[in-house]
Formats: structure tokens, sequence, C-alpha cells
């Protein structure tokens, strides 16, 4: 009878302990520890990071990061961190969080446009991937590709993109690379040819196309004005090249030109082409894709002029000859001074 009690007393004593052992199991690889009430959260390793660094990161959205502690080493994940971008889930508890911090490398939409120069494109670009700004302005590879100072943003074609977070500059500019050489297909290589440009050229010109006009039904009707002026040794007299220059200027710094005046005319740049004919020697800005296939798609037409519509903000009147550019550009000049526009 006393060796049945003790007996009994064992399997009861074990059944808690395997109770409890059981109890701690289940908590550390199946009750949630997450603390978040958001759907998901996204989880940024960087590269070289190791166990630690991880959990600077991710120790303020778990419950209980012990417990996470003692599931990732069972399953050797602290010897195995891997970069990258990363989603956790609410509600997920460990063993679903190193599976997906293990393997679910989530990719980000990485977008660009409108970027000044090649310092404003690596700022905007290092905001949304590891890669640094200083090292995404570095021109070494560009320059090694057949780009110089003045083209620089030529390889780069305003869109968004699919990335991994933890891309490189150098993989980040092969892409830009390759997406630029798709782009210039054999239809719009023989584009060019058809308007004796280089793609270089074509984008040159965009820029200005770019800059004149947010209307995309306007962009080919703007860019065959140019055309014609290329076509006829005329000065491209492209206000946006006059800004540009100007905008160089220290005292022009957080001010916006509404009026070009002849001071700015005057301003001796070879991006000046009121001054100097033929296109200027680099971009302006970066020209959209819609800009680009503008210029290479442009109107055949007669018209040599255009000026702002007052009547249509955004439009222009476009004129064939200086009596009716006169005509359209006092009209816009008068709308200007009622405003009290004067520069």
């Amino acid at each position: 009878m006393y060796i049945k009690k003790i007996v009994f007393a064992i399997s009861m004593i074990g059944l808690v302990v395997m109770g409890g052992f059981s109890y701690y199991i289940y908590n550390i690889m199946f009750a949630s520890n997450t603390t978040f009430n958001q759907e998901v959260k996204y989880i940024y390793i960087k590269t070289g990071s190791d166990y630690n660094d991880l959990m600077q990161e991710l120790r303020k959205h778990l419950k209980d990061p012990s417990s996470f502690s003692v599931l990732a080493k069972r399953k050797n994940y602290t010897n195995n961190i891997r970069p990258g971008r990363f989603i956790i889930k609410k509600g997920m508890n460990n063993n679903e969080i190193i599976n997906s911090i293990r393997s679910n490398n989530v990719t980000v939409d990485l977008i660009f446009n409108n970027a000044k120069n090649i310092h404003d494109l690596a700022s905007i670009v290092s905001k949304q991937i590891e890669a640094d700004s200083i090292s995404l302005a570095d021109t070494f590879f560009e320059k090694n590709n057949g780009f110089n100072d003045k083209t620089l943003l030529s390889m780069y074609l305003p869109n968004s993109y699919n990335f991994y977070w933890n891309t490189s500059s150098e993989d980040f500019k092969k892409r830009m690379l390759k997406e630029y050489e798709n782009f210039w297909s054999i239809d719009r290589l023989n584009k060019t040819k058809e308007i004796s440009l280089t793609p270089t050229e074509v984008m040159i010109l965009a820029s200005i196309v770019n800059e004149e006009s947010k209307e995309i039904s306007e962009l080919s009707t703007i860019a065959g004005v140019y055309i014609n002026r290329l076509n006829n040794n005329w000065l491209l007299q492209a206000d946006p090249t006059v800004k540009f220059v100007a905008y160089k200027d220290p005292k022009y710094k957080n001010t916006v030109i509404r009026r070009v005046l002849n001071k700015h005319l005057r301003i001796d740049s070879e991006y000046n082409t009121y001054i100097y004919n033929g296109l200027p020697p680099g971009l302006i800005s970066m020209p959209s894709i819609t800009s680009i296939d503008a210029v290479l798609n442009y109107e055949n037409h007669e018209y040599f002029y255009f000026a702002a519509d007052p009547e249509n903000p955004g439009f222009h009147n476009f004129a064939k000859n200086l009596r009716e550019h006169r005509s359209n550009a006092r009209k816009y000049q008068k709308a200007l001074s009622k405003k009290g526009i004067k520069k």
C-alpha cells in the first residue's frame, strides 16, 4: 500500500512536471508574442547585423523577448542573421516570427522623379533602401559607363521599381543601367535617327519640355516647336534653361522665378539657350518617360513659338510667326502684371 502511494505521488509529480514543461514549450513556440496593435510591422535588418543588433530592433515589438531568444538559439537562428525588410504580423508566435525574418525578405516599391541632380536623387533613394546617400552620389559607375557630370541623370528613368531593401548602391546602379538600356529599344533608337538626335540629346530636350508644361496633351506640340527651331538653326530660347542657370546663383535660393526678366536672359552660361545655339550640354531636370516619348514622337507642325495661356492655366497658345507670338506674350504679361507678379 505504501509503495503504491509513492508510485502514485511520483506519477502525479511527473504529470505536473510534464504539464509545466509542455506549457513552457507551448508558450515558447506557439503563444502570441507581439505587442503592437497594427496588422503588420516591418523589421529592417541592416547588412552585417548580428543577433544583438536584431534584438535592438525587434525587442520593442515582443511581449517576451527571452522566450524568443530561447527558440532562436534552438533553431540556430542567432548565428544566421540575414539582412532585409521583413514582415511581422499581429499575433504571430515566436516560431512564425523566426520563420518570417529568416526567409521572407520583402521588397520595397522604390519611387523617384523630379530629382534636380545626382545628390538630390541619392537623398531620395537612400530614404527607401539601405544604401547610403554618399555611395549613391558617387559617380564612378556612371562615368565608367559613358555618362559625364552633365548627363548623369540620363541613366535614371523616373518610375516605380521593385527592390530588396538591403540593395547596395552598386547593385542599384547596375539595375538602373539595365533599365536604361532596356528603355532604349530598337524602336526608340530608330526614332532618334529619324530626328537626327542621340538618346542623350533626346533626354536633354525632354528635360526642357518636361519643365515647360505638366499638361501631357501639350508635350508633343511643345517638342515640335523646339524641333522646328533646331532644324532651322534658331536659338531655342527656352525659359526653363534660363531659370536653371539663375537658380545656381545663391541669391535665388528658396525663391521661385515666375517671370523671366531681361537680367535673367543676359546670364552668360552654356545652358542659356537665349545666348547659345543648339541644345544645352546637359539635362536641366529629370525628364519623365512621357516627356522623352513626346520628343521621339513630336507633333509635326509649323509652330515656332508658344506662350502661356492666361485664360487656361497650365496650357499654352502656339504661334507660327513672331507677330502672333508677341500678341500672345503680351496677353500673358498683362495677366501677370494684373496679379502683381513682377519677378
